[in-house]
């Protein structure tokens, strides 16, 4: 079946021109912003925890913030284990989308696959799209909400999307922001998948954003603003004269998604900026550009190190959450890089420290 190309209809309405601006002010200001490097991996860890609680809360999670943050350090909460597994799959699902954007290449599907497979299952195997129609219904009422494309026409959509958002960050025809919005809209809107859509929306989006500068060196989330103003962000998805996909919703004019997007994310950079200033204020160097080339596995073993000065394959493998298998492979790896050095040497009581190069971030 042929599938058209992706062709938004939008405009730029005076609203959506003045959250643009704002954006970028907020943006330049936060990177010429001197922050402590510990002040700065203490706010990214605080924004991935607030990503995790908020776009999982959006689709039911019971956690609260609090819990959210004992569960990823490995707290067990019985009578929510679905919710433990839901938080602890998305903490890792946002590691690897920062790490993909770091990576700086173009977007793939198969990325996209893994970080699905992330999201719903913790592992980064590639899930396939849904091979049947699914229906999103008032969870009350069961009244129809939304008819998705058929499940024939979803492979055709995805790579056509894919597409487009690389021509776009590419050529630059869109500002950034604007780009990362339809992109949100129209995942949600082709709905892949019969479950996660929404958080996997949320990601690309962030995916995006962090690829192409609008990171804010990693500490800002737009999840707690579409948390807050869940009733308005159903709303803005909500568009058309229809609630069925192939009876006008693919047509649609999404200016109204654009403005809450845009508005969304011009409040949250506001915000970051002020705790930026804040976190500024403490003089130090910053180290940002020397973080950003560590990859989130390593960024999270620098709290391990900063609190313990050194820590053997088994605490490694605690904190990370991994085998011990598998962190003694990572270990030799860091050896190699200098990331890390033998403290303690002995095959019974191996032991590591941060190396030389790596001890600044800590200090």
């Amino acid at each position: 079946m042929l599938v058209c190309m992706f062709a938004p209809v939008y405009s730029i309405t005076p609203a959506i021109t003045k959250a643009l601006m704002s954006i970028e002010a907020d943006r330049q200001a936060v990177a010429d912003l001197p922050i402590d490097v510990t002040v700065l991996a203490s706010l990214r860890e605080t924004a991935r925890l607030v990503s995790t609680h908020y776009s999982t809360q959006i689709e039911g999670n019971r956690l609260t913030q609090a819990q959210v943050r004992e569960v990823v350090a490995g707290a067990r909460f019985p009578g929510k284990e679905r919710d433990e597994l839901e938080v602890r799959h998305h903490y890792r699902a946002l590691e690897e989308m920062e790490r993909l954007a770091a990576e700086g290449k173009p977007l793939t599907e198969m990325q996209l696959r893994r970080l699905h497979g992330l999201v719903m299952t913790g592992q980064s195997k590639p899930t396939p799209y849904r091979d049947g129609q699914n229906v999103i219904r008032n969870s009350l009422s069961r009244k129809i909400l939304y008819m998705p494309p058929e499940a024939k026409t979803v492979p055709g959509l995805m790579a056509d999307l894919v597409a487009w958002i690389n021509r776009q960050l590419h050529e630059g025809e869109l500002p950034v922001p604007l780009v990362a919005a339809l992109a949100h809209y129209q995942f949600a809107t082709i709905h892949p998948y019969y479950d996660g859509n929404g958080r996997m929306a949320r990601l690309l989006a962030n995916l995006i954003l962090h690829q192409a500068g609008y990171g804010l060196k990693g500490i800002y989330s737009l999840d707690e603003y579409y948390a807050r103003q869940l009733t308005g962000y159903y709303e803005a998805l909500t568009v058309g004269p229809s609630d069925n996909y192939h009876l006008g919703r693919a047509e649609a004019d999404v200016t109204g998604f654009l403005a809450f997007f845009c508005e969304g994310m011009a409040d949250a950079f506001s915000a970051v900026r002020a705790q930026a200033a804040k976190a500024a204020q403490r003089g130090a160097p910053d180290r940002a550009g020397q973080l950003r080339k560590l990859d989130p596995r390593e960024r999270r073993l620098l709290d391990l190190f900063r609190r313990h000065g050194t820590a053997t394959a088994g605490e490694i493998a605690k904190h990370l959450g991994l085998a011990q298998r598998t962190v003694v492979g990572l270990c030799r790896s860091w050896l190699k890089t200098g990331f890390l050095e033998l403290k303690n040497p002995s095959r019974k009581s191996r032991s590591y420290r941060l190396g030389k190069e790596f001890e600044l971030l800590i200090e």
